[in-house]
């Protein structure tokens, strides 16, 4: 994303949007983009990346003593070459017409804007972590599913369970009603009398014969 000899160079990811200039930085070899205001930050950029200058693009010679050269292009996409070589500049912009130019050799000062970052890098790990976590919320949704439907089901059923209990009260209290209404008509306090009346004398002596 930042080229080999930049890695002392503190930097941050492109964003779209972003303002920057091309710089060459103190503690590198390696020229690049700065953002504008932060000229000791450099921006990285990742393969793809889309670019727009404000003026045609202006370069420094291959052989220094030579005067800069304009390439009459505004457009650039970033991407990076000699990979396979590890200690040479890999950051470079392709133009429309083909030319292919190492970020280093761009003129100081020139401003440009990022257009469009490129698609995410798709990998068969990556595609496989994404299947993991989209089974995981698909079992999550059926496991939420599940408890709402039992949830429902529950609901359904409470109140007819409430309906036999208030049933049973009702039933009570009528019970209880009852039992009030009996005591009110035979008071506990009025004792029904079960005595026999005392017989006549004659009764008494013809008894003792």
């Amino acid at each position: 994303m930042c080229d080999y000899s930049l890695q002392y160079v503190a930097s941050r990811p492109a964003k779209v949007g972003d303002k920057l200039v091309s710089t060459k930085f103190s503690n590198s070899i390696t020229g690049g983009f700065a953002a504008v205001g932060e000229p000791n930050v450099a921006v990285c950029l990742l393969p793809g990346t889309e670019v727009a200058f404000e003026k045609e693009v202006e370069c420094e010679h291959t052989l220094g003593f030579f005067p800069n050269r304009k390439l009459g292009e505004k457009v650039a996409r970033f991407r990076q070459v000699n990979k396979e070589q590890p200690h040479v500049h890999h950051d470079a912009l392709e133009f429309p017409d083909g030319t292919i130019l190492l970020l280093t050799r761009l003129c100081q000062g020139q401003q440009a804007t990022v257009l469009q970052l490129p698609a995410a890098p798709r990998t068969a790990e990556e595609r496989g972590a994404e299947a993991r976590c989209c089974r995981r919320l698909i079992e999550f949704g059926e496991r939420e599913r599940g408890q709402r439907n039992r949830a429902i089901a529950e609901l359904k059923r409470k109140p007819q369970q409430d309906d036999g209990a208030r049933d049973k009260r009702e039933r009570r209290h009528q019970e209880n009603a009852l039992d009030e209404a009996l005591k009110d008509t035979f008071p506990a306090s009025d004792p029904v009398s079960i005595e026999q009346p005392t017989p006549p004398a004659s009764d008494r002596d013809r008894a003792k014969t």
